[in-house]
């Protein structure tokens, strides 16, 4: 089935891949039993859908999840179900993609103002009073 990331965007099924494995952590007998561990592999290299510049920004996003052979790898292991695991796999990958569709909105450089900077200056004065007040005390009284 499709993901669907807008109502004119959907990432076919020949661009990602799901294989299941069994879940760490505790659970008892049903972890030893049940592969409910979803992984999600979406090939970004192949994927005719999205354009070069997004697919920039999701390699730049998040290089951690990135597989030498090119592929965005998503995992779930949040409940006992492999449906809801699934799904939010799906959810995982879906959001990463809405993020990358749009390039960040530059920054534009701002000047402080003048009173910030005369106040910025007279707590460091200030601080500096303080902190030279707090010398060696000499019997010079």
């Amino acid at each position: 089935m499709p993901i669907v990331i807008s109502e004119t965007l959907l990432l076919p099924d020949a661009d990602f891949e799901v294989t299941f494995a069994r879940s760490g952590g505790p659970g008892g007998q049903n972890v030893n039993k049940v592969s409910s561990k979803v992984q999600l592999r979406f090939f970004l290299d192949a994927c005719l859908v999205l354009g070069p510049a997004v697919k920039a920004r999701l390699r730049a996003s998040c290089p951690g999840r990135l597989t030498d052979d090119g592929c965005l790898l998503v995992q779930s292991e949040k409940t006992r179900d492999q449906k809801q695991n699934l799904d939010d796999a799906k959810e995982k990958l879906a959001v990463l993609v809405r993020r990358a569709l749009f390039p960040p909105a530059p920054r534009t450089k701002t000047k402080p103002s003048r009173s910030s900077v005369r106040r910025r200056l007279n707590d460091k004065n200030q601080r500096s009073t303080t902190k030279k007040a707090r010398g060696r005390v000499t019997g010079d009284d």
